[in-house]
């Protein structure tokens, strides 16, 4: 098994990186239900493994965030890439974007790690500094095609995807975000058309406010001093 890319590390044994991946994988469930104020004995018991294993492979939960960041950066990269690779620049934007959406309005913790005051800002620049340039391109295709109005700066993307991704965490509604993803892509375009038909409301007027009440109790608790 070759080492990590990037770092001198040797290769893990079979099962501890089976448990490594174990680790990620409960990681990511609990703080994309709880953020990342759960703690490593929250991930190691959701994983079924004992404390000393998780704290074998991530000394603190930083180290594991990281670990989950390099994942998530991952994913975003191979996602822009294959919209890059589309023949249709602005389908291939479209695709990129939305994937990109979807990650972040399923991922609280994600989100939180993302903006975070510690580690945020270095994390905020690995984001731009591998998927940048691949944005860039992607933006300059579409602005070839006639598709992609002019004004438009790679910044913009990300800015957009942490904005759908709010919809998710204020009303809970899993794919509410797909609905003003639509319109705002109606604003990117060079020349809008006929408006693109949006996904139904999931709730009506009470419901939103509902949802909007359930929220800020939620966070309320969660700042809470404990």
């Amino acid at each position: 098994m070759a080492s990590s890319p990037g770092t001198d590390r040797p290769p893990l044994r079979r099962d501890a990186e089976a448990n490594r991946r174990r680790i990620l994988t409960a990681a990511r469930e609990v703080f994309r239900e709880r953020g990342t104020e759960a703690s490593l004995s929250d991930i190691a018991a959701h994983a079924g493994l004992g404390l000393g294993t998780v704290y074998r492979r991530f000394s603190n939960k930083e180290e594991l965030l990281d670990a989950l960041f390099d994942d998530m950066i991952d994913t975003l990269v191979a996602a822009t890439e294959e919209g890059l690779a589309d023949p249709d620049p602005w389908h291939g934007l479209v695709t990129s974007l939305e994937k990109g959406c979807e990650i972040q309005a399923f991922d609280r913790g994600l989100r939180e790690a993302l903006l975070g005051a510690a580690a945020g800002p270095r994390r905020q620049a690995q984001v731009l500094t591998r998927i940048t340039p691949i944005m860039g391109a992607l933006i300059a295709r579409a602005k070839e095609q006639g598709a992609l109005r002019a004004d438009i700066v790679p910044v913009d993307i990300p800015m957009i995807q942490l904005m759908v991704a709010a919809v998710t965490d204020r009303t809970g509604q899993p794919d509410l975000w797909r609905r003003y993803l639509r319109l705002l892509l109606d604003g990117l375009r060079a020349e809008p058309g006929a408006p693109s038909p949006l996904p139904e409301m999931a709730f009506g007027d009470a419901g939103f406010m509902n949802a909007i009440d359930d929220s800020i109790e939620r966070e309320a608790r969660e700042r809470a001093p404990r």
